[in-house]
């Protein structure tokens, strides 16, 4: 019997009294992300029954509904793989959006990942006495409260759960368009627009490239110190940093791209003092991989601003006391996650933000059965030893009866 059969026969309860359904399981994984299809799989390998939950009405809901049109990974196709699937040969080193969400289409057939859709969890405490995580979610076509009980559970929801805008003072007086970048598409219908990007990593950078060439006026505001290096650098340091450490590959990397970059300070773009693969281990950030935006700020196309100090209608006001008046803003300032609005009894596994109190690699493993996969700010290829970890503990622990 397939290991996802399984999961639909084990003990599974339909008690529908007062409008609630509860189900018995192994393993509950919260989110139906890459995060949360690459651990299902990896369970099913083992033939571990487990319940994926998703509150939108498909998986990976980020790449197949709220990624731009030009998005590619911004790693090598190496470093983006699922556990025991590669990229067909034939994929191209950097992969598009469109063959990402059908590579991760064949994953979830190939490794019948089945989630639940349009549940939204509400709640997961832990029960002492049944030695029991209890988890509700609300099925939002059914309007139903579902209950779901396991020996483990999975935080899957991610780092990128919702979106997050900043507090800016006179935000709400702006009379133009204000989003987010995930319900950025593409710049069609800002082609004769002055639009604003807040935020200065690879999304804000990369929507700033597309709106320039849509014929936007396309300003960015690069508020902090960031590294910015192409593709091919990323992928040398990657691949040096197996053999080398990080203080030479760091120094390598910003030799190159000072060489092919110059003084990017004079545009308003400072380099951080530390290097930047030791910067991404430390705290998260990642270099900014260009995609063509350097040469339209230096030739004008787009413009650098500094931080913003107020809005006042549609004038935005820097720190560096300049006024300009804009159409649209953008911001593309990052995610935030939301685990603290459902996790009661976390053990001290996430911090106030939601985010792991523990760097890596030891920030999977929480007590009492829980987990969390896609929290160690290390992309997809965190996600797959993340996922591979988690899968074998709960096949060590049953093995062991404890």
């Amino acid at each position: 019997m397939h290991p996802n059969t399984y999961n639909t026969h084990y003990k599974k309860k339909h008690i529908e009294e007062l409008g609630k359904m509860k189900q018995e399981t192994i393993v509950v994984i919260a989110g139906a992300g890459p995060a949360g299809i690459a651990t299902s799989a990896c369970l099913n390998l083992l033939s571990i029954p487990n319940i994926v939950l998703e509150r939108e009405d498909c998986y990976a809901s980020l790449w197949q509904k709220k990624a731009y049109d030009r998005l590619k990974l911004h790693l090598a196709k190496n470093f983006c793989e699922l556990p025991h699937m590669p990229f067909p040969f034939s994929t191209p080193t950097f992969v598009p959006k469109n063959m990402f969400v059908k590579y991760l289409k064949n994953y979830v057939y190939h490794f019948n990942v089945d989630p639940l859709y349009q549940r939204s969890v509400e709640s997961a405490c832990y029960d002492k006495r049944a030695q029991k995580w209890v988890v509700t979610a609300k099925n939002s076509v059914s309007g139903l409260v579902e209950e779901y009980v396991s020996e483990f559970l999975v935080v899957a929801t991610g780092e990128n759960s919702e979106g997050f805008i900043p507090n800016v003072y006179g935000l709400d007086t702006f009379k133009g368009l204000v989003i987010h970048s995930i319900e950025y598409e593409n710049g069609k219908k800002f082609g004769d627009k002055d639009v604003l990007v807040v935020g200065a990593g690879n999304s804000g950078m990369e929507i700033a490239y597309d709106l320039c060439n849509w014929g936007a006026q396309t300003t960015v505001v690069v508020r902090s110190p960031t590294h910015v290096l192409t593709k091919e650098l990323v992928q040398l340091g990657m691949y040096l940093l197996k053999y080398i450490p990080c203080t030479f590959v760091d120094k390598m990397v910003l030799m190159l791209s000072k060489l092919l970059y110059g003084d990017l300070g004079r545009y308003g773009i400072q380099r951080p003092l530390k290097g930047p693969f030791l910067l991404k281990k430390e705290t998260g950030r990642s270099p900014v991989i260009d995609v063509g935006t350097i040469s339209k700020i230096r030739t004008g196309d787009i413009e650098v601003m500094p931080a913003i100090k107020d809005i006042q209608g549609d004038r935005i006001n820097f720190t560096d006391d300049q006024e300009r008046q804009f159409d649209a803003i953008i911001f593309a300032t990052g995610f935030k996650s939301t685990v603290q609005k459902w996790l009661k009894d976390d053990g001290g596994l996430f911090n106030e933000k939601g985010m792991p109190k523990y760097k890596s690699p030891n920030h999977w493993k929480g007590e009492n059965g829980l987990y969390c996969v896609g929290f160690a700010s290390a992309g997809l290829f965190g996600i797959s030893n993340d996922a591979k970890n988690i899968a074998n503990d709960i096949s060590r622990i049953m093995d062991n009866g404890n």
